[in-house]
């Protein structure tokens, strides 16, 4: 069915980084959201006041304000596919991350109203009404409501767009409220006192809240920022070092300005004794596949490194050996040598994982424990860093 929704109404379907096409996903899941919420909605408050049940009509308030998100969704769609001007350089792609936080700000709202009204409940319980025909007609929504939430949460996948996957979660509460609404008006059909109505909306309330929370912590992260997805990272080595003339890369840093706008950088080592317009020419032919590929606009400064120097060589090794040693997630790279008469500077750079127990200055202290051995004075000058690739 979805499939069926994709080809149909959306040209150039698999062109996920074009913000028009980005733009008419996003025009259809908020379409269909509006129709179906809407409809829920009436369902709902007609089916609440049938039945006297708050939580019930609460349900369906919670319908109203989906119409109202996908609506605002729908506008951020329409702005994030502006093309980048004068004012925003690199595009309008963040406008993503702001729909979001209107969805979360919307999903905190109904929770804080649903616990006002779940209280009151619990206060003065009104008598609920039974009926088997307007119970069929809730389950019956339930099932409107996952397949919204599997339709927003696989396109979501599909074009890496947080609005869908914070919609997608939100239809699975509305889905999961509905259900605690059911039980509840089949409990309160119990000889008893106890106001199930009103308690089933506080944990209705409660589930609602720890979503909009949870989304809101993801939409910080990425505003924040977050490492780059393993699997963006492991293709652009890829690309890159399938030129034989590049040794090696790291300090590989991606920006994210929205799903469809990245720019990365990297060091890429090179022999020192290449020729320089033709190690240029091969690092130009790399930056283009990546950004042809990957759609990331890729910048590469090239390292030149000794690979024949013996000395050079051997310090290495030693290097590495020591590190395996303490800890062999650590990397090395940009090593390089600066020979003295009285002493031998070794000079690198270390990639620490954020997870490593020792301090920088206890990991130096060990490596220069190893290199006293030598006859000759080694001062080591270490440069720390840490992943931007996450680790």
């Amino acid at each position: 069915m979805i499939n069926y929704l994709i080809n149909k109404y959306i040209k150039n379907a698999d062109d996920i980084q074009n913000e028009t096409v980005r733009f008419a996903y996003g025009k259809l899941t908020s379409i269909i959201g509006i129709a179906a919420n809407l409809l829920l909605f009436i369902v709902k408050l007609t089916i609440g006041f049938m039945t006297r049940s708050v939580s019930i009509m609460s349900d369906g308030f919670n319908n109203l304000s989906d119409v109202m998100t996908c609506l605002v969704t729908v506008l951020g769609y329409r702005i994030a596919s502006k093309p980048a001007d004068k004012e925003h350089p690199f595009g309008h792609g963040r406008v993503e991350y702001v729909v979001s936080f209107v969805i979360a700000v919307v999903i905190f709202t109904v929770s804080f109203e649903l616990i006002k009204q779940g209280i009151q409940q619990i206060i003065e319980p009104n008598e609920i009404l039974f009926k088997p025909v307007l119970m069929l007609i809730l389950v019956l929504s339930i099932g409107v409501k996952l397949w919204i939430s599997y339709l927003n949460h696989t396109i979501g996948k599909r074009i890496d767009n947080l609005a869908m996957i914070a919609t997608a979660q939100d239809a699975r509460n509305d889905a999961w409220s509905t259900l605690i609404t059911i039980v509840a008006m089949l409990l309160s059909q119990l000889k008893t006192t106890f106001p199930f109505d009103g308690v089933a909306t506080l944990v209705i309330a409660c589930f609602i809240l720890k979503s909009g929370y949870e989304l809101i912590k993801e939409i910080v992260d990425r505003l924040i920022g977050k490492p780059a997805d393993q699997e963006l990272v492991k293709q652009i080595r890829e690309i890159i070092l399938k030129h034989k003339e590049i040794r090696g890369l790291h300090d590989l840093i991606i920006h994210d300005y929205g799903p469809s706008v990245k720019i990365g950088s990297a060091h890429a080592e090179v022999d020192a004794k290449m020729n320089f317009v033709k190690i240029h020419d091969i690092i130009d032919q790399a930056e283009r596949e990546v950004g042809d590929t990957l759609h990331v606009m890729m910048t590469l400064h090239m390292d030149p490194i000794e690979y024949d120097n013996p000395i050079t060589n051997a310090y290495f090794e030693d290097l590495k050996c020591i590190l395996s040693q303490i800890d062999p997630a650590i990397t090395v790279h940009d090593f390089r040598t600066v020979l003295g008469d009285e002493h031998t500077n070794l000079v690198f750079d270390l990639v620490i994982p954020y997870s490593f127990y020792l301090e920088d200055e206890q990991i130096k202290a060990e490596i220069d424990r190893h290199f006293e051995k030598y006859p000759n004075k080694i001062y080591t000058v270490i440069t720390f860093d840490h992943p931007y690739t996450g680790g």
